[in-house]
């Protein structure tokens, strides 16, 4: 067996005390440290260049708190469109903006923004974020079927918040100008 490759590398203050602190915590050699990474990297690094960061950490706060599911986009307008068929369409709707404003609570406590709101309802894969200005953004819906979902999400976070825009619909697309953004 041939012998392996010998490497020196240099590590600022910070990088050394967060190397020191995953080796003691995996309980493993600085060299195994160093080969476990990379193979990590190696194979997930299309990830992190096709991903914004802060997606992936969001995906992985939401998943992991056990709030949220992951869900085939073909059963989710599926859903959407039996509830509008359905004879207590009504009902769903209020318990909707009810849920809605559960979020606007929670949000509102952490100081959230209006564009920080957009995107994490963008990693939830509602919509497809354009922004078109500091106060003005498009959401791509892709389809009209979650539409009055999204709209009604919207309108109620953002008023329960204190916050006000406008959200004028068109085909598959919101556009949503802020007017008043409370925690700017």
């Amino acid at each position: 067996m041939k012998a392996p490759e010998r490497i020196t590398i240099a590590m600022d203050e910070d990088t050394f005390s967060i190397f020191k602190k995953m080796r003691d915590d995996l309980g493993i050699t600085q060299s195994e440290l160093m080969r476990e990474a990379l193979k990590f990297y190696s194979k997930h690094k299309t990830l992190f260049e096709s991903i914004e960061d802060k997606k992936v950490y969001t995906h992985a706060e939401m998943l992991s708190a056990g709030e949220h599911i992951i869900l085939d986009i073909d059963h989710w307008l599926l859903f959407l469109s039996f509830i509008e068929s359905h004879p207590e369409k009504d009902k769903f709707w209020e318990l909707h903006k009810v849920i809605c404003e559960a979020h606007a609570e929670q949000f509102k406590h952490k100081f959230y923004r209006v564009e920080y709101i957009l995107k994490r309802l963008e990693t939830c894969n509602f919509f497809k974020l354009n922004k078109r200005s500091k106060t003005e953004f498009t959401l791509v819906l892709g389809s009209d079927v979650p539409k009055k979902f999204v709209k009604t999400e919207l309108e109620e976070i953002f008023e329960k918040m204190g916050s006000q825009v406008e959200i004028k619909e068109d085909f598959s697309k919101l556009r949503v100008k802020v007017l008043q953004d409370l925690n700017r």
